[in-house]
């Protein structure tokens, strides 16, 4: 007799088999590396069609952060790992701190390196993780489950809830508990993987593309971006340096020993070294009139 959870695990569709990957181990390497990119194909597909639930999720974040709020993650897995990377690529892009944008991973650190399976079906840890970031009705929290029924995800969600916080969740089965409780779910369903049940695979390339977008754009909608150049980046190696230096050149329109001068003298601030060379102003003024103007470096040019 199956138990309750077999028979809800079985009725996944993340956990189905691939009527079109049933030969993978007889294939040659060249048939087995393009059956499986196929199936690839299709995960972008699903992420166009949840489009407005992201641009709902944006929006709901922009208002949380802009209220002093936060944006945290958590996952388990590879959903956890997946809302680790995001997260830790969110200071150096755009200049925030470090607290403004978290993650939560079950198992701890460790499990960015290590897998510890187990983690993901305690409940109460994932109830403890959201307690201990002292969340508060500010805040929203992302849940990232492929089965939208993780108990980790669920117990940090449920708490988070209960402490106040906005939820979404980024799921790829629908009608899943974790989308019941949500403020807005992002249901993703990629449909069966090529290698049965490992969300690794098309859940995991659905969620990176949605954190891309939710962070991306809440970020963009924050006046972190201008045009398409991440000028609030932070220049900490050789690479951001020289990125900030072609950000400065490119916009204000001079040469690179001017953007040097310019990027030290704004204390490695690219959005306040264009301003101070397009206006002719001096690093207070510049940084003056980026407050004023809410941290949008095109309103700031434009200030009369």
């Amino acid at each position: 007799m199956k138990s309750s959870y077999t028979c809800e695990f079985n009725k996944m569709l993340t956990e189905e088999r691939n009527p079109k990957t049933m030969d993978l181990d007889v294939l040659n390497t060249l048939d087995l590396v393009s059956r499986i990119q196929s199936e690839d194909l299709l995960v972008a597909q699903a992420v166009n069609k949840v489009i407005p639930d992201i641009a709902r999720a944006v929006d709901l974040i922009v208002d949380k952060l802009r209220a002093g709020g936060r944006l945290i993650y958590f996952g388990a897995g590879t959903s956890g790992r997946l809302g680790v990377l995001d997260a830790s690529e969110c200071p150096p892009t755009f200049g925030i701190d470090a607290n403004l944008v978290t993650a939560y991973i079950a198992g701890g650190k460790e499990a960015m390196f290590q897998a510890f399976e187990n983690a993901e079906d305690s409940q109460s840890s994932g109830m403890a993780d959201a307690t201990n970031a002292n969340i508060t009705d500010k805040d929203v929290v992302v849940g990232i489950t492929a089965s939208g029924r993780t108990p980790y995800v669920q117990g940090a969600c449920d708490k988070a809830r209960e402490l106040g916080a906005k939820i979404i969740a980024v799921v790829n089965n629908p009608n899943s508990e974790l989308e019941s409780i949500a403020d807005v779910a992002i249901v993703a369903p990629v449909g069966p993987e090529a290698l049965t049940g490992s969300t690794r695979m098309k859940a995991g390339t659905a969620q990176k593309m949605i954190l891309n977008l939710i962070s991306t754009c809440s970020m963009v909608r924050l006046g972190k971006v201008y045009e398409n150049l991440m000028v609030d980046l932070k220049p900490t190696n050789e690479k951001l340096r020289e990125r900030a230096l072609m950000i400065i050149s490119s916009l204000a329109d001079v040469p690179r020993h001017i953007a040097e001068g310019a990027l030290v003298a704004s204390h490695y601030n690219a959005k306040t070294a264009i301003l101070m060379v397009k206006r002719k102003l001096g690093r207070q003024q510049a940084e003056t009139l980026i407050n004023k103007s809410a941290g949008f470096l095109r309103q700031a040019l434009e200030e009369q």
